[in-house]
């Protein structure tokens, strides 16, 4: 497990702050701001129970403060707690702070705004028992996991507290087994696997008391939670802790790691494989490729050949729908689906198609209506049509796409592949096809996915309309108006986007694309084949086919002289294709956030070796009111889930900053053929498509399933 760490960067905050400062309700304790590493609020407020440690920690906290670089602002009033103040922090301290500290509505949804928008929280003591459950649910989970504490061992007692993980910043310095007096505190339940545990305390060293845990017990814990990065020690009641020089480095290390100054590796201990279960829903599927689940639980889910088809789980049987027309030459037939935002009430199913026969050769973005398990055919809405190149006198080009995901704002993705043959002419084996030579833009990528003015090797972002259409939202990469280019455009610079997802919080784009099929070092003309893993927050341009995987250039070539020329500019790319319609100096080339090769990634070694067929599943996000007892657990709050066909793996990513911080193991005691599309269910289990272990002929082992936990 890797981590790839990024700081969380910091607002200027200096106006929005001097109301509060003004008032003396917030105290500077270091005066050299602009030369600070990071800036860290103190919030001290007890209401309940008043801790005696409390002037100790402050006093902590200011002495580190000052030696290690921190501006420490110390208040205990929660006016604070407002998006304009919070922005200026990297992370707040919650100090022994018991009772329901924050006064409004508005101040507890800005600090949960805070946490889900990447800011640190680190907890102590009391804090972890804020008495606020019932009044705040969000704090118990996203702090203690979901645990809460019933009860205490008697006084302060001598235990002995082992590390669990001592590569983290906080127990870097601690000895394996540390003994000190303490009020311990019990769990229940057990945080983990919520939470990914540092340290334990051994029950069998003093008195528990009646609500003993057992072998296992957490005393000090962190987690990637919501977006931010929360660490909590249940340690700290005496006053004398605060002088300890072990706790003092423990708390402080979580202070570093939170504030985003140091580098730390904090994803969830895992659940034991054995809670997960594969359920066969449908083991009758053939070329299967998108698919998604309705608000009462049917699955819908499509086949290459033309059939949508219904699971229903009141009958757990499976109907086909309906079937459309399609010409499935190369990678084109029913390729795409999506339910719409408000598919409960208007049984709206968006399909994205090649129309068999059609006068224009294109495939097809259409709404129809779906009514129990019959898909009305006659009901079609075209949405958009996007070109496709089928001269059947040719190979047919490969990278269709085809993707459909809806935003958390209603807009509609569609992933659209570059559209060229890339095996055609040995010449481009293994390179970005450029092929700029006369009646050759079969073979020419910059025409389409390097091309400004054109739909292909895209991810297009639109908002259909009511009766068919569609509109342009704000917010793409070319305003419309802009002279040569395509108002859809979100994204450009993919070779075949097939699988991506819109992170449901967030709304960014996670997205894979594939690279071409070459095993050879870093050349002249360019790099070996990659895959890469992109999550996208802005609109950009992912640099195909003038780069690729680590921003590595490829050169334009010229196969009738074998000249080579110099590499492309990453920075500041330019597209001189004779084939290319739109503009010539393209936006700058955005580094994806993982990539790989088919031998072992000494980046991500995690992803192992092999074939290089990427694809981006759906990011979880927990719902505790979710009744669901099938539900994925909070531990996997925020996290997204990579697969590849060709490896016929799972693997979960924990992100830090838009980017993963480490790739995971998922169920890899479980077998899974050639995964093709994943999504999750209201109900919070997992849904799985698979192709099988052949194309064609039936697909053998191809099936719809559902991953459960519990």
């Amino acid at each position: 497990m890797k981590e790839r760490h990024r700081s969380r960067p910091r607002a200027l905050v200096s106006l929005a702050m001097a109301p509060l400062l003004a008032a003396g309700a917030l105290t500077a304790t270091a005066s050299h701001a602009e030369a600070a590493e990071s800036r860290v609020l103190l919030f001290t407020r007890a209401v309940g129970y008043v801790h005696g440690s409390i002037p100790a920690g402050i006093r902590m906290f200011q002495e580190e403060a000052a030696e290690q670089d921190i501006e420490l602002v110390q208040t205990e009033d929660p006016a604070v707690f407002n998006d304009a103040e919070l922005s200026g922090f990297d992370a707040v301290i919650m100090l022994q702070n018991s009772g329901m500290v924050w006064d409004t509505d508005a101040q507890r949804q800005a600090m949960q705004d805070y946490v889900t928008g990447g800011g640190g929280v680190v907890a102590v003591h009391n804090s972890l028992d804020a008495g606020i459950e019932g009044e705040f649910p969000w704090w118990d989970e996203t702090i203690n996991g979901g645990a809460h504490m019933p009860g205490h061992a008697a006084g302060i007692q001598n235990g002995t507290v082992h590390v669990e993980d001592p590569d983290h910043p906080s127990t870097q310095d601690l000895p394996a087994s540390w003994t000190r007096p303490e009020e311990w505190y019990n769990f229940d339940p057990n945080p983990r696997p919520n939470v990914h545990v540092l340290a334990t305390v051994d029950e069998s060293t003093y008195d528990p008391g009646r609500f003993a845990m057992g072998e296992d017990h957490p005393i000090s814990w962190c987690s990637v939670a919501s977006g931010g990065r929360v660490w909590a020690t249940a340690m700290g009641h005496d006053a004398a802790a605060y002088a300890e020089e072990g706790f003092r480095n423990h708390v402080m290390g979580g202070v570093r790691w939170t504030s985003g100054t140091v580098p730390g590796d904090c994803g969830a201990d895992a659940p034991d494989q054995d809670t997960f279960e594969k359920v066969t829903l449908d083991d009758g599927t053939h070329d299967p490729m998108e698919l998604d689940v309705a608000p009462d639980g049917r699955v819908i889910y499509i086949q290459r050949g033309g059939d949508v088809r219904v699971f229903d789980p009141a009958t757990r049987s499976t109907t086909t729908a309906g079937t459309l027309r399609v010409y499935t030459g190369g990678e084109d037939g029913l390729i795409g689906l999506a339910l719409d935002p408000d598919f409960a009430a208007n049984g709206r199913v968006y399909l994205n198609y090649s129309p068999a026969g059609s006068a224009e050769d294109v495939n097809r973005v259409s709404a129809f209506s779906l009514e129990g398990t019959t898909l009305d055919l006659s009901s079609e809405q075209k949405v958009i049509d996007i070109p496709a190149y089928r001269d059947r006198t040719f190979p047919e080009p490969g990278h269709t796409g085809g993707g459909l995901e809806f935003g958390p704002d209603g807009t509609l993705y569609i992933g659209t592949g570059d559209d060229t043959a890339p095996n055609l002419d040995p010449a481009w084996q293994g390179y970005a096809p450029l092929d700029w030579r006369l009646g050759r833009e079969m073979q020419d990528s910059a025409r389409t996915a390097g091309n400004t003015n054109d739909l292909r090797g895209k991810i297009l972002r639109i908002r259909p309309n009511d009766g068919g259409g569609y509109s342009v939202p704000d917010g793409n990469l070319f305003p419309a108006g802009t002279d040569n280019t395509r108002p859809e455009i979100y994204a450009m610079g993919f070779r075949n986007p097939f699988r991506f997802t819109v992170d449901p919080a967030t709304g960014d784009v996670h997205m894979a694309d594939y690279g071409p099929d070459r095993q050879g070092a870093t050349d002249n003309r360019g790099p070996a084949g990659m895959g890469e893993y992109n999550v996208i927050s802005e609109p950009g341009n992912y640099g195909w086919p003038f780069c690729h995987g680590d921003n590595e250039p490829y050169a334009p070539y010229n196969p009738d002289n074998g000249q080579v020329g110099p590499k492309f500019d990453c920075a500041n790319p330019v597209n001189e294709s004779p084939n290319n319609t739109g503009l010539t100096e393209l936006p700058p080339v955005q580094k994806p956030h993982m990539w790989y090769g088919y031998g072992a990634s000494a980046e991500f070694p995690e992803l192992g070796s092999g074939g290089i067929a990427p694809m981006a599943g759906p990011v979880y996000r927990y719902d505790a009111d979710n009744p669901s007892t099938t539900k994925f657990p909070q531990s996997f709050n925020g996290s997204a889930f990579f697969y590849e066909w060709s490896r016929n793996y799972l693997k979960e990513l924990r992100t830090d900053g838009g980017g993963p911080a480490s790739v995971n193991d998922f169920l890899s005691g479980t077998r899974f053929i050639k995964p093709m599309d994943m999504t999750f269910g209201p109900d919070g289990s997992l849904y799985l498509l698979e192709w099988g272990s052949s194309f064609g002929g039936g697909n053998s082992d191809s099936g719809l399933y559902r991953i459960d936990h519990g």
